[in-house]
């Protein structure tokens, strides 16, 4: 077998590495592929061309695979397909929302209370907690207790 078909293997074995851990993370196919090809290509190397080449082979191997994976990662490849998302928004900032809420205030449920939903009160948004009951879309609801950053509602009757 050639030195090169070996060469083509550990580099196809190095290739999808880099997909497993850039694209598809966690233990996959092209990561047990590539594993198996680079020690593939590796056993070949000893098998017909003997220890000396074999070593060869191996140390190029790992220092090529060492390299290639710190040149991915400096060159922020994976940023480009990494999932980007900020969560900023927060739930109940009773105080930021720039009114204080009391017990008996009244509002309408934006969402269904399926026991927790999405309400307004004072012209502002809240989630709030319907105890022991649902409450429907575009019912009228009154403020029954806060505890802390919860709000618990019942219909207004």
């Amino acid at each position: 077998m050639s030195v090169t078909l070996i060469i083509i293997l550990i580099l196809l074995g190095i290739l999808l590495f880099i997909i497993e851990f850039l694209l598809i993370p966690g233990v996959g196919i092209a990561g047990i592929v590539g594993a198996v090809l680079m020690i593939g290509g590796v056993i070949l190397g000893y098998t017909y061309h003997g220890v000396t080449i074999g070593n060869i082979i191996l140390a190029s191997t790992v220092v090529l695979s060492v390299i290639t994976l710190v040149l991915v990662l400096k060159s922020k490849t994976w940023k480009k397909v990494m999932l980007n998302t900020k969560i900023e928004g927060k739930v109940n900032s009773i105080e930021e929302k720039g009114g204080k809420l009391n017990i008996g205030d009244t509002g309408i449920s934006i969402t269904r209370l399926n026991p927790i939903g999405k309400v307004m009160i004072n012209g502002q948004y809240y989630e709030a907690q319907a105890l022991n009951m649902l409450i429907d879309e575009g019912t009228d609801i009154v403020i029954t207790k806060i505890a802390g950053k919860k709000i618990i509602v019942e219909p207004n009757k």
